[in-house]
């Protein structure tokens, strides 16, 4: 499989972590967070409380470990109620700069069951597989 490009949206400001989002699916994430208002103040809180914190609470980002393999696969929460909807992402150490980096990977509008549906695993697992050149 070929590399994916991520580009780089912010940084902490002790320059130890950083978010990114999937350049293939980046339209579709930012449309999707400013559409909401609601929406985009959830998403900068989970943001700074990624960066800044030393981690958000589970309501808001979480791991979607459900099988080996996709250890590293997250999920940024921005809504609850009838939409539900999930950012799933990659996390990980990256060692060529000392960086821990988090890489918005794929949207999900909408979450419909309280455990996870084989569409669900299906993104993750795809979300897993994906391997980033970055933009920095």
């Amino acid at each position: 499989m070929s590399s994916r490009k991520a580009i780089l949206i912010k940084k902490s400001e002790n320059g130890r972590k950083a978010i990114y989002i999937d350049a293939d699916n980046a339209d579709e994430i930012k449309s999707f967070i400013s559409a909401n208002p609601t929406i985009q103040e959830k998403f900068k809180l989970i943001t700074r409380l990624i960066l800044e914190e030393n981690r958000p609470p589970r309501d808001l980002y979480d791991k979607e470990n459900f099988e080996k393999g996709c250890e590293h696969v997250t999920a940024m929460k921005p809504a609850k109620g009838k939409s539900n909807p999930r950012i799933y992402c990659q996390q990980f150490a990256r060692e060529d700069k000392q960086l821990y980096v988090i890489i918005m990977a794929e949207l999900l509008q909408k979450k419909t069951s309280q455990g996870l549906s084989k569409k669900e695993k299906q993104i993750i697992r795809r979300v897993a597989s994906y391997t980033y050149e970055f933009e920095d």
